[in-house]
């Protein structure tokens, strides 16, 4: 029996969240309910908590954060035609207008109306129940653990990051930053077949994670300086002194993906990137990388699990989101609503 009211963590202002009691929602005629099961926390809910607002969103009502969802699919509308009750899924948490030039030219993470989950003024999935659209949600197989599905959508930024990079067999790849992003990317480009993959922190128990999932070498730059010269640089710092000495190391026609969230501005060394023809790009979310995330995770490739250090319950969220602030062991915090 699927209840009328559920659970829901809302953060009310900055500093402020709280369980409230919220009606279950109804699935539309292309949607189905979901039963959440794993959340992933990631850093733009710790900085909606923290400051409320992220650039040009701006938390001014009740919000449900929360975006890295799992779970299973327990109700469906009259129309839905790709899954049953049961149905475990990990669920994409942007979803597209369908219509507009970008969505109609397969960028639809690039689709202004796009409704995101725990972006203003859309709820996210730190609750009992989600409802999304039906091909929004991907089954995934029963080998697959409740939080390695919600980690699919981090997952999902390695893999975009790497397509965008042209990772591929033989790459020589540089990923700065080895907190949860850079270490999936890590890992992603490894399963596109890059041959060498050097991380760079200054964070001593990050890098020899990094080196455990699979990094062929790291750099402590509180320490040394960067002796590699990668053809892809995956920048996921957010640090711009960072990006900009790495992308001074790329080879020519080397290719630079922006991943991290950090300064609104980045000093470029343009003689080097002119000179050598670096390829310099942005990236953001991902577009029709699910299949490929769950397929590499449940191949094995991946190990989504190796990232989880804590786990707390809906009533726990405040916790969740300052694991980081709190424990210089945490990589990434998992929230189980239904506990």
């Amino acid at each position: 029996m699927i209840p009328e009211k559920m659970r829901a963590s809302v953060l009310r202002g900055v500093g402020d969240v709280v369980v409230q009691e919220r009606p279950v929602p109804e699935p539309g005629p292309h949607e189905v309910l979901v039963r959440v099961t794993a959340v992933g926390t990631c850093g733009s809910d710790t900085h909606y908590y923290e400051h409320g607002r992220i650039g040009p969103f701006v938390v001014r009502e009740p919000l449900v954060l929360g975006h890295e969802a799992a779970g299973v699919v327990v109700a469906r509308g009259a129309e839905v035609s790709r899954h049953e009750p049961g149905q475990r899924v990990s669920i994409e948490p942007g979803v597209p207008c369908f219509v507009c030039a970008q969505c109609r030219a397969g960028r639809y993470n690039l689709c202004p109306d796009v409704r995101f989950f725990a972006t203003p003024p859309v709820d996210g999935a730190f609750c009992e129940y989600v409802a999304v659209h039906e091909e929004f949600a991907y089954a995934v197989p029963d080998s697959m653990t409740d939080e390695a599905a919600a980690l699919c959508e981090p997952l999902s930024v390695g893999v975009w990051a790497c397509r965008k990079g042209g990772v591929g067999p033989g790459s020589r790849v540089l990923v700065t930053g080895a907190g949860p992003i850079g270490l999936v990317a890590t890992q992603t480009a490894r399963a596109f077949g890059a041959s060498e993959v050097v991380v760079t922190d200054v964070n001593p128990r990050r890098l020899e994670l990094a080196s455990e999932l699979g990094a062929t070498g790291t750099v402590d730059v509180r320490e040394s300086a960067i002796d590699f010269e990668p053809e892809v640089l995956l920048e996921c710092s957010g640090a711009p002194r960072a990006a900009a000495d790495a992308i001074r190391r790329v080879t020519r026609a080397g290719r630079v993906v922006l991943v991290g969230m950090g300064g609104d501005e980045l000093p470029l060394p343009l003689s080097h990137v002119q000179n050598f023809e670096i390829e310099v790009t942005g990236t953001f979310r991902y577009a029709n990388t699910w299949p490929a995330a769950i397929a590499i995770a449940a191949s094995g490739a991946v190990d989504l699990d190796r990232l989880v250090t804590h786990r707390f319950g809906l009533a726990e969220v405040e916790q969740a989101l300052t694991a980081s602030a709190r424990d210089e062991t945490a990589v990434k915090t998992v929230v189980r609503p239904q506990e």
